[in-house]
């Protein structure tokens, strides 16, 4: 039977244009048809009577389909695609100053620059073509995708190659850092799970970081941490075990940090001295600190113009720095102005989100960038100890580039479907 339904629906899906949209909303109408024929049948009338009835009380096919195509389709979100345009360009602008500052040759730089940026820009938008529905079912095959990546650095490092945080095999170089995305799909899917128990997103969460504290440096397992606890809060765990979760390892770390403190090498503990008190390790850890302080005192505000002294990995982890330094503090201003926007973007994006995979997805992205974006400006500033954690879309290099892209694409995908959820038909 459901021959009259069946037509209906047809023809209202023949004026959808997306296919995800299409399939959605034929299962929403086919819903709600159902309910109304059942009430019919439950007056009184028949199959064939309660289904006509049905269908004549939903109104034209060609109204509702012209209607539901505009509410129901996968939109773009231009401010984020001229968010991500406008940082990938001013990203070449580190590798262009210290080449006219005679630094370096950059024609080099350049060419790979625009590769990232390419290879970038299809990340992102292959993975806002992606339905990031499907892949909430994946998390524990992401997991193991994440699990598999740092093994076999660990294996690497320890047999062949002695690397501690990534290892090469003929051209192809495998970074620990190129497990936190697999981590992060799996960590949304399993913190969306009511029904995991609490000691075993623990013991996941323990192997996991212990992979990475032996092979990835400090900067990875930082990331990953931030992005673990702040989705925990998001997550559906009981706010008292999130707190327990969250306390009992910060006093673990502090209570275990004086006990490792007398057992780490004297090159390690003159580091961390020389990031809390600069001026007595001047010549020494303390060097860099004090270096960039004074730099980034004289750019002024349109920057230095005569005598440009070089900063070590101007282009890389102190990028900020040396756009700070080359083009003054007007332009730094506007530069966080412009990396604050991703983040306030993201935000307003997660309350228009009512499904709540989709919403942990946001939660966890805005956590991975703002580590990163924070972190590097601060370290800057002499607020964190220097270490290898790149500005987002300005830092020089290609993991980096593909791993924000990969988060803006998320974005990007949440964001197209945004309107592919229930609602009620009157």
């Amino acid at each position: 039977m459901k021959k009259r339904q069946d037509s209906f629906l047809r023809e209202v899906t023949n004026h959808i244009k997306s296919k995800e949209a299409k399939k959605f909303i034929a299962t929403e109408l086919e819903f709600h048809l159902e309910k109304s024929k059942n009430t019919w049948k439950e007056k009184g009338l028949n199959e064939i009577d309660a289904e006509d009835k049905a269908v004549e009380q939903m109104g034209s096919p060609i109204k509702i389909g012209q209607e539901l195509n505009k509410l129901h389709r996968p939109r773009i979100d231009w401010l984020m695609v001229i968010l991500l345009v406008t940082t990938m360009g001013l990203g070449f602008l580190p590798i262009v100053s210290l080449g006219n500052a005679g630094f370096m040759d950059v024609n080099h730089f350049l060419r790979n620059k625009v590769i990232f940026v390419i290879l970038g820009a299809a990340v992102a938008f292959g993975m806002m073509m992606i339905d990031y529905r499907k892949l909430e079912k994946q998390g524990w095959l992401f997991y193991t995708i994440g699990v598999i990546i740092l093994l076999i650095i660990n294996f690497f490092s320890n047999t062949i190659i002695n690397a501690a945080a990534f290892v090469r095999i003929g051209s192809i170089t495998i970074e620990s850092f190129m497990a936190v995305p697999f981590f992060f799909l799996s960590w949304t899917s399993f913190f969306n799970n009511s029904r995991l128990k609490v000691w075993y997103l623990g013991s996941l969460f323990l192997l996991s970081f212990y992979l990475f504290l032996t092979v990835a440096s400090i900067s990875t397992v930082f990331i990953y941490t931030i992005m673990v606890f702040v989705m925990l809060w998001w997550s559906k765990v009981d706010k008292k075990n999130a707190l327990i979760i969250t306390v009992v390892p910060i006093c673990l770390s502090m209570i275990g940090g004086l006990f490792i403190w007398s057992s780490i090498e004297d090159y390690q503990k003159e580091r961390l001295l020389g990031y809390l008190n600069p001026e007595n390790y001047a010549n020494g850890a303390g060097y860099t600190y004090l270096h960039l302080k004074e730099l980034i005192s004289t750019a002024g505000w349109f920057g230095t113009t005569e005598n440009k002294e070089f900063i070590e990995s101007a282009h890389t982890d102190l990028v900020f720095a040396s756009l700070t330094y080359y083009y003054g503090y007007l332009f730094a201003t506007i530069l966080v102005f412009i990396l604050s926007l991703f983040t306030a973007r993201m935000i307003v994006i997660s309350y228009k989100i009512n499904n709540h995979y989709g919403k942990l997805l946001l939660v966890g992205g805005i956590a991975l960038y703002v580590a990163q974006f924070i972190y590097n400006v601060g370290m800057t500033l002499g607020l964190f100890p220097i270490t290898s954690i790149s500005l987002p879309f300005i830092s020089y290099g290609l993991m980096p580039t593909l791993f924000n892209a990969f988060l803006i694409g998320i974005v990007l995908s949440v964001y197209r479907r945004k309107d592919l959820t229930s609602n009620n038909f009157s």
